[in-house]
């Protein structure tokens, strides 16, 4: 591959259900190269009834994840509709975890830095042991039906795969 088609393309921070190729490849229909990196200056939460988290900007927290190298213009935009209203997409630093290179990439970051929902910290390898194959079928759906007329958002999709009970404090998956 020649450098300059290696630097085609926008690089994203993943940090959560992203993370998972088999996830990637729903959305975008391929797995694009990726690399470990970390994202400093901010806090991965659970959200309440979501089966997936966000980050906010705490000052003094790290975020694990991977940087998604190349994604196309169009690739963006699938990823900026299947992100929603929920998240806002912001240009951060990370730090390569082979490297130490700093790299400037995007990544999407809670809208409402207030919500109470958002709670504790989530866990990459507990999501993907507990949640994973529900939250891989919640995706194949929202793919499917955003093709249609009357496609739902990714919100309304996912909603009928998890509890929304609204005492319940743990937001697990219908299955749990």
């Amino acid at each position: 591959m020649s450098i300059l088609s290696e630097k085609a393309g926008h690089d994203l921070f993943v940090y959560g259900s992203l993370q998972d190729p088999q996830v990637v490849y729903v959305v975008l229909n391929r797995v694009p190269d990726h690399v470990s990196a970390v994202l400093s200056g901010f806090h991965r939460f659970r959200i309440k009834n979501r089966l997936y988290p966000t980050i906010l900007p705490d000052g003094t927290g790290e975020v694990t994840g991977k940087v998604l190298k190349g994604i196309t213009d169009e690739e963006r935009k699938l990823l900026d509709e299947f992100e929603d209203v929920e998240y806002d997409r912001k240009a951060v630093e990370v730090v390569l975890t082979d490297t130490s290179e700093k790299l400037q990439v995007e990544t999407y970051v809670w809208a409402n830095k207030d919500d109470p929902d958002l709670y504790g910290e989530w866990d990459f390898e507990e999501w993907k042991r507990d949640e994973r194959e529900t939250f891989i079928t919640a995706t194949k759906k929202f793919v499917e039906e955003r093709k249609l007329p009357e496609a739902k958002t990714r919100i309304d999709t996912f909603k009928t795969f998890t509890k929304q009970d609204t005492s319940a404090e743990d937001g697990k998956p219908l299955d749990s």
